[in-house]
């Protein structure tokens, strides 16, 4: 495995022309970072917060991944002061708040949601979609219809939030709006989780980049962009923007990267480097990933600074920079 890491390490340090710079890296004091036991990571500041749930589920002895990781990125969906997760989110360029939500476990099973309304939980959705159908994916009316019909109530919640709807009808009288880095437009949680049986699981959640046209879905609910779990190998999450991540299909390729013998580190760098590459114009294009392996290894990389993840574990509690490519 040695040898192997070793080659894929100089083949990244070559295909990209530069696509490690060493100084940069022993600047940023980047190390390979490793959990004892169970462990989850997600991303963003409100990972903190949605960590404590899934650790809740993760420190008891017979804990499972998958229950972990929709306990926990359910937290963030709950927090209306959110704009970028949840009923809380920004509308999309219609006014109409609409929710993408994913989760696979170490059977490879998966589920998720695009484009659904009125519902608080997502997430759960996704779950029950996972579980009792023979589908993958639901969208729009039919996945609103689905969760109504196996017990989800119409959410009381009032969408936009008034605090978002200010925004939306400034946005309306100048329609010149434009992403900003690591702001509302990057802050999907994504989030994947290692349990004491040695099984992962992930899941991820967004309300969607700010006024998108009406229909839009990102990489969020797309197993293989927004999320991969592979139970031999690892996970990876993503976040940023979704059509970027889309067109690399940036979370299986992170797996598949970590399947050849590269890091978590190694592996999410090697996918920002790709996306990079695809692009002939980078600016305001941020771009993250996030990765676990099989071993409770762990590490992230963005295109711009200013991402950081949330880690915790028996022994850690924290906000962890990511190494990144460019400074804002």
């Amino acid at each position: 495995m040695a040898n192997r890491r070793d080659f894929i390490k100089s083949g990244l340090l070559v295909a990209g022309g530069s696509l490690v710079d060493l100084s940069s890296l022993q600047e940023q004091e980047v190390a390979n970072r490793k959990a004892d036991g169970a462990v989850v990571i997600s991303t963003w500041n409100h990972g903190l917060a949605a960590n404590e749930g899934a650790w809740s589920i993760l420190k008891k002895k017979n804990g499972k991944a998958i229950d972990a990781v929709q306990k926990g990125v359910a937290v963030t969906e709950s927090d209306l002061s959110n704009r970028s997760v949840g009923l809380g989110g920004n509308p999309d360029r219609e006014g109409r708040v609409t929710l993408d939500a994913c989760l696979m476990d170490e059977k490879s099973r998966c589920g998720a949601v695009a484009f659904l309304q009125y519902i608080d939980h997502p997430i759960d959705v996704a779950r029950k979609i996972m579980e009792d159908t023979p589908h993958v994916m639901l969208v729009g009316q039919g996945a609103y219809e689905f969760a109504l019909a196996n017990g989800f109530k119409k959410s009381t919640v009032e969408v936009p939030h008034p605090d978002a709807q200010k925004a939306y009808q400034k946005w309306l009288e100048t329609s010149q709006y434009k992403p900003i880095i690591n702001v509302e437009n990057h802050d999907t949680i994504g989030m994947v989780a290692l349990d004491q049986n040695g099984d992962l699981s992930g899941a991820c959640t967004t309300s969607g980049m700010a006024y998108k046209l009406h229909g839009r879905v990102g990489d969020s609910p797309i197993i293989g962009a927004g999320l991969f779990v592979d139970n031999e190998v690892g996970a990876a999450t993503a976040t940023g923007m979704g059509e970027a991540i889309i067109r690399i299909a940036g979370s299986h390729t992170v797996v598949e990267l970590m399947r050849a013998g590269a890091s978590p580190q190694e592996a999410c760098q090697e996918a920002v480097e790709r996306i990079i590459r695809k692009h002939e114009n980078i600016e305001g294009l941020q771009a993250g990933f996030i990765a676990l392996d099989k071993d409770g290894n762990y590490g992230a990389y963005s295109v711009y600074q200013g991402f950081n993840y949330a880690v915790r574990s028996k022994d850690e509690k924290q906000l962890v920079d990511s190494v990144y490519k460019l400074k804002n």
